[in-house]
């Protein structure tokens, strides 16, 4: 019975979905509006079909005098169909796919589709990143107007500053995910596809990623791809600008674009790839009482790159500095704040004073996961000198001079 559409009678009433399977022993429906239900005492008054196969898609026709761009599918929600056999969220669709069920695209854009992973975001590592970057170089190489990266949106944010401080890019890189998956009736993937291409077509120049900007299907924002955070699990608007403004605002349906901070205009930067990236680095969330041999352990490891998410303005425990100052000396050790909004400034309290003299270097107003990516960068393309000098350098748009809190919606 799994996969097939079936009416039931339950409770009174009739029900119809697609049989979905079940853990508890209990019946279980994929209901039209997307929703599951589950029965124990049922009658099943009618199988109405049986899931079909999709035939093969025809390959994507290009419209003389629009621009072309190209489509990377990584995987992820957006890429995702419930898989009827196990009733788990999975990876299924192509490229060719994606664009297939959102027809508005081919208004925009010629659109050349590449599966270059079909994974889920948790499983992305930093060689996905650098096969990514180089794939997105050679799509700008070969003339496309930009690029659109689909992904899973829980570590979008990691692989879209990854993309930002390796690629020097005179055209729009989009990063776009959903957080329902396509076959779902709130799917906010396709607006959120439609407003990428809009900006893809658009005048800028750098790594960016787009998002639905509210809870309606009423625009899209474009956030810069190392100033964004995804910060709700379930929420259509789960994606924010930390410390910045959103670059922009992309209208739906009317894909009237409105800038609204600083940009890199398209043209502006000649294409370049820097592509190493040192794996040794480590992210660690300081809490009370984190003992210091934690930074013993990685050190010992062979690792020369720590980022601290410290507390408030950039602390941890005082009994850590005698252990940062014996490891600083060929360690980069970056100091960033959990709470994310705001700046850290370790020259307030004795505290930040002492880890200042011991070695650690101000993250300035970066988040921990962005620090996190700009350090493997940094090590990897320069000696251990350049790249503490270059921590508090604006490099990409990762540091404002000026904090900005979000916009109301």
């Amino acid at each position: 019975m799994l996969g097939k559409r079936v009416r039931v009678r339950a409770k009174g009433k009739e029900f119809v979905g697609v049989v979905m399977p079940s853990s508890t022993g209990s019946f279980v429906l994929k209901l039209d509006n997307g929703y599951n239900v589950g029965f124990t005492e049922y009658e099943i008054v009618e199988v109405l079909e049986d899931r079909k196969i999709a035939p093969q898609l025809p390959p994507l026709e290009k419209r003389e005098g629009l621009p072309d761009v190209k489509i990377i599918s990584t995987g992820g929600t957006i890429a995702s169909k419930v898989d009827y056999r196990t009733g788990a969220v999975t990876s299924q669709f192509s490229a060719e796919e994606i664009v297939s069920e959102v027809p508005e695209l081919v208004e925009i854009c010629n659109v050349d589709a590449e599966l270059l992973y079909n994974i889920l975001s948790e499983n992305m590592k930093p060689q996905n990143w650098i096969e990514l970057a180089r794939d997105v170089y050679k799509a700008i190489k070969d003339g496309y107007e930009g690029v659109i990266i689909t992904h899973g949106t829980d570590t979008m944010s990691y692989s879209a500053s990854a993309l930002a401080f390796m690629l020097s890019t005179p055209s729009p890189v989009v990063f776009v995910g959903s957080q329902r998956s396509s076959d779902r009736p709130s799917s906010d993937a396709a607006m959120n596809l439609i407003c990428a291409a809009r900006t893809a077509i658009s005048d800028l120049g750098e790594v960016v990623v787009v998002m639905h900007g509210s809870t309606s299907d009423d625009f899209c924002y474009i956030h810069r791809g190392v100033k964004v955070r995804k910060n709700h699990t379930s929420r259509r608007d789960a994606f924010q600008s930390v410390n910045n403004l959103p670059i922009g605002r992309v209208d739906y349906p009317s894909g009237n674009i409105t800038w609204m901070s600083e940009r890199i205009k398209r043209g502006e930067r000649e294409l370049e790839l820097k592509d190493n990236l040192e794996e040794k680095v480590v992210l660690i969330k300081f809490f009370p009482g984190l003992q210091p041999d934690i930074l013993d352990y990685y050190y010992d490891k062979g690792y020369r790159g720590f980022v601290l998410e410290g507390t408030g303005l950039g602390h941890v425990s005082t009994d850590w500095i005698d252990t940062i100052k014996r490891i600083s000396d060929d360690s980069l050790i970056i100091m960033t704040s959990q709470c994310l909004w705001g700046r850290v400034c370790d020259r307030v309290y004795d505290t930040g004073r002492y880890l200042l003299q011991a070695g650690v270097i101000e993250g300035e107003d970066m988040l921990p996961e962005v620090a996190l990516i700009k350090t493997m960068w940094l090590l990897g393309n320069y000696d251990l000198e350049e790249a503490k000098r270059l921590v508090k350098v604006n490099l990409v748009g990762e540091i404002n001079p000026t904090t900005k809190y979000p916009v109301e919606t």
